[in-house]
Formats: structure tokens, sequence, C-alpha cells
């Protein structure tokens, strides 16, 4: 265990990385949803699972293979995961019979919650592992986001019902963590993009 002085600067540190990171992919969201409204309010929870897993493959394969071929990098597809994992949670929440479209402002409201919902678990989490997340391979946070996502995919099958598991709801709240990390630790250059 570190240090409490050690321990109290990564956890600063860490603040003010998550928020900025967040910042990032919020702007993002929040222009997308300028420019294409809110189409995603279309999506089942089938489709958001699958969009994450397109973009986490993608990293793997990006990972094993060393190269690219379409310009998105490792930065950006993090990013878009973060982003699905947030409509995912909104998705959950809102009533199905609900307008498709909300206002940006509903939008962002609605971005802000989950974030800092994410953000809660991050910091208690923290807590307990003492930011064990830091030593961490990029490679280990694509692993675990693509093994949330069959977990959701499971829990789907099983009609939402767990016996002893945590629902899709706290998935997509870790996946949206492992992303944040990811970016953290790329923009550290302790992983490449």
């Amino acid at each position: 265990m570190p240090a409490t002085g050690t321990f109290n600067f990564f956890m600063t540190a860490t603040n003010i990385q998550y928020d900025a990171a967040i910042a990032a992919c919020r702007d993002i969201f929040l222009k997308k949803t300028k420019d294409y409204g809110t189409s995603w309010r279309v999506l089942r929870t089938i489709a958001v699972v699958d969009q994450i897993f397109i973009k986490a493959k993608r990293i793997r394969t990006i990972q094993e293979n060393r190269q690219q071929k379409i310009g998105d990098d490792i930065v950006s597809e993090f990013k878009g995961i973060l982003n699905y994992g947030i409509i995912g949670l909104i998705q959950l929440e809102l009533d199905k019979d609900e307008t498709e479209e909300l206002p940006v402002e509903k939008v962002e409201n609605l971005y802000n919650n989950k974030v800092a919902q994410a953000k809660a678990l991050m910091l208690d989490k923290n807590h307990d592992y003492g930011e064990a997340w830091r030593d961490m391979s990029q490679e280990s946070f694509t692993d675990l986001i693509l093994a949330k996502l069959l977990r959701i995919k499971q829990i789907i099958s099983n009609q939402g019902r767990t016996i002893i598991s945590e629902g899709i709801d706290a998935n997509y709240y870790d996946i949206i963590n492992y992303s944040v990390f990811g970016l953290i630790l790329i923009n550290e250059g302790k992983h490449s993009t």
C-alpha cells in the first residue's frame, strides 16, 4: 500500500486526468448530438453492445497487428467506447415510449449524471484497489471491455435477470472507467496510440 501522501497525490492527479478525458469525450458527444440529434435513441441494448464490441475489437486487432489502415486511432476508439457506454446507460434509464428526439440540454444533463456516477464508482474502487489500473496494460483494458460486453450479452439472453451478478448498468460503468484509464495512460505516454 502506498504512503498516504503518495496515494493522495495520485488521487488528485487522477481526478484532474479523469475530468480531462471526460471533457474531451463529452465535447465530441454533444457536437455529434447537434449534428445528428439523438438518433441513437432507436438503439436497443444489444445494438449499443455491438457498437462497443466493434470498437473494442478494432483496438484489439490494432494491438495485435501493430498497424492500422483506417485513420481513427486507438484514442478515438476509446472515446467512442466511452460515449456508447453513456448511451447504453441513458437508454436503460429512459422509457422505451419516450420520444426519440431529446433536446441537447437534456442529453447533456443525462450525460453528466452518468459520468458523475461512473466517477464516484472509480473513486471508491481506487480507494480499495490503490489505483492498480495504473500498472495494467492497454491490452488488459481492451480484453476486460470485451469480457464485460460478453457478460451483457449473456444477461440479455437471460431476459435481463441475474442470480448473483451485477446487472447491465454495472458492466457499462466498468467499460466507461476502463476507457478513461486507457485514455489517461495514453496521454501520459505509458500506452501506445
